[in-house]
């Protein structure tokens, strides 16, 4: 995909995009492969989301994640992405082949919900240049214009900004608001309509797309950032989000916030004086939140050179994710009473709090055990932070696991009903059938 090399290529999109004031932190990429774009993007702090299917290729995201890039297993087709609206600064497709001008542009509408006001979307790859590569491709040259008018003409209807096409790449720029784009459309073109305003935009779970445009939070100028303007990094991860400065989530204030960010600062520390090998720097590299709330957790890791995929659950009682990404953090939504979008033997490091909490009596903890046993790689750890009760269950279970745990006080002393589970998954294997039959005559 990239002939110079991914880090050659992104430097070409740097030439129209600014990679380096902090305006771009959060990034997905669509249909990625084995994840280069995004390798050489956490070099540049910009954290991506990449994701792919299981189809031909086999493993890549599997290959992804083995290289320390943040990915998952998943395929736009006719469910929502598992991401809040306005997640990310930035899109990208090269090669992706997805469809985008086809079904009445209904993927290319789910990048815009997902894409935040003012962000980017980048295609390369057919159809694009295909005056050039027409001929390489295998495809005529009607065909090839055909596709990019309609890709062009879905990208108008969603009144975004052509910025450049170059060489293999073209760039388009959503708009900061809407309020322009009605006046337009009423002029124009009424498809895609608009969502209706009842529509939880961040609703993304086993929830249907739909071929409407996602409408952006009401303005008062047409100069303001529709939802609040983010801060730049490294400033975003402790700014006030929008989304709480707004009071658009519930409960969440941003004092509230601030309380959180602080005892998270506190407990990582705790976290590192009872697991020393937390604070080595190396140690770990994927590490896995299952219930990030506003993602205080991996917002006190930020120095070390491992990423955090925040997990919300769509059982928590706050749908926080959209907070999440306004730090510049990375996350998904999961049922944990059903099997992650990952591979086996991923995650170096699980951090599971209040987890069991609150999936009691919704499903099994031994099918959670499995399933955390399945994505942790063998020596990775796990810190389990619950009620005492629920922690010497948790215990009993994982000891069958062959994992070696033991039970700490929580941070603020013994007195605490809460306590803290520190786990390790030992490295084993089956014996082999002829030693087995050995051990059974002796």
């Amino acid at each position: 995909m990239f002939p110079n090399g991914a880090n050659a290529y992104i430097d070409d999109i740097g030439k129209f995009i600014n990679l380096k004031d902090g305006s771009i932190r959060t990034a997905i990429d669509t249909g990625c492969g084995v994840a280069s774009w995004g390798a050489y993007l956490l070099s540049r702090d910009i954290l991506p989301m990449s994701f792919a299917p299981r189809d031909t290729h086999e493993a890549q995201v599997q290959f992804a994640l083995e290289r320390g890039v943040p990915a998952l297993i998943g395929i736009i087709a006719s469910k929502r992405l598992p991401y809040p609206s306005r997640a990310f600064d930035m899109a990208h497709c090269s090669r992706c082949l997805i469809p985008w001008g086809q079904h009445g542009g209904l993927f290319l509408i789910e990048v815009d919900r997902v894409l935040r006001p003012g962000g980017y979307w980048i295609l390369s790859g057919p159809p694009i240049h295909w005056k050039k590569y027409w001929k390489g491709w295998e495809r005529t040259k009607e065909d090839l214009n055909a596709e990019q008018t309609t890709i062009e003409n879905v990208a108008k209807s969603l009144c975004w900004k052509k910025l450049i096409e170059q060489d293999d790449i073209s760039i388009w720029q959503k708009p900061n608001n809407h309020l322009n784009c009605k006046v337009h459309r009423k002029r124009l073109t009424q498809n895609p309509p608009f969502c209706p305003g009842a529509q939880d935009a961040d609703k993304a779970w086993y929830t249907e797309m739909e071929t409407c445009l996602t409408t952006l939070p009401e303005v008062s100028n047409s100069e303001e950032i529709a939802g609040g303007e983010l801060a730049k990094w490294p400033e975003r991860l402790y700014a006030i989000p929008p989304r709480v400065s707004k009071g658009t989530v519930s409960g969440v204030t941003a004092e509230v916030f601030q309380q959180d960010a602080e005892l998270w600062k506190k407990r990582v520390s705790y976290y590192k004086y009872v697991n020393q090998q937390l604070g080595q720097a190396g140690r770990y590299r994927n590490v896995l939140d299952m219930n990030a709330h506003l993602g205080g957790f991996a917002a006190a890791l930020i120095d070390y050179p491992l990423w955090v995929m925040n997990v919300v659950p769509v059982e928590a009682k706050v749908n926080t994710l959209g907070v999440i990404y306004e730090r510049g953090l990375i996350g998904t939504y999961q049922n944990w009473c059903e099997a992650m979008s990952t591979y086996p033997r991923t995650y170096d490091l699980i951090h599971a709090d209040s987890v069991f909490s609150l999936y009691k009596d919704r499903c099994e903890m031994e099918d959670i055990l499995l399933e955390m046993d399945r994505i942790l790689r063998p020596e990775g750890s796990v810190i389990f932070r619950d009620d005492v009760d629920v922690v010497i269950k948790i215990k009993n279970v994982i000891d069958r696991l062959e994992w070696d745990s033991v039970i700490v006080d929580h941070e603020d002393g013994p007195h605490q009903r809460g306590k803290l589970l520190l786990a390790v998954k030992n490295y084993w294997t089956a014996p082999a059938p002829d030693q087995e039959e050995l051990q059974t005559a002796t």
